[in-house]
């Protein structure tokens, strides 16, 4: 079973920092582009960062200097330190995924869990 499992969120007071893992497991053959998005109470799901297999990066404005994503293909995993946090980042984490499977031999795009951040005094 191809899955990914998120790690790393928790309380932080504004201003402080965090990291989050995204380890991708199962039979997989390759993995494409892997990003976070976020999902903060009554709004809708956004993009916070993404990367490619190459390693170019995308990020959304809101994020810009404070955060950077990275990823270890040999691990299958990809990380996203948040540094100088606001009480606005607040929200549900979740890791996506475009890879390639073996037996059966497919292309998925998966989700992880969603891990919360909150930043608060």
């Amino acid at each position: 079973q191809v899955q990914l499992v998120e790690s790393g969120g928790g309380l932080v007071q504004p201003g402080g920092s965090l990291r989050l893992s995204c380890a991708a497991s199962g039979n997989i053959i390759s993995i494409n582009n892997m990003g976070w998005y976020r999902q903060a109470p009554g709004k809708e799901r956004e993009l916070v960062a993404a990367i490619t297999s190459g390693g170019t990066t995308n990020y959304a404005d809101s994020v810009k200097g404070r955060f950077r994503i990275s990823r270890d293909n040999a691990k299958n995993t990809v990380y996203l330190q948040m540094n100088s946090l606001k009480p606005e980042d607040t929200a549900a984490y979740y890791c996506n995924a475009a890879l390639t499977t073996s037996a059966p031999y497919r292309y998925l795009v998966l989700w992880g869990q969603g891990t919360l951040v909150t930043v608060s005094s």
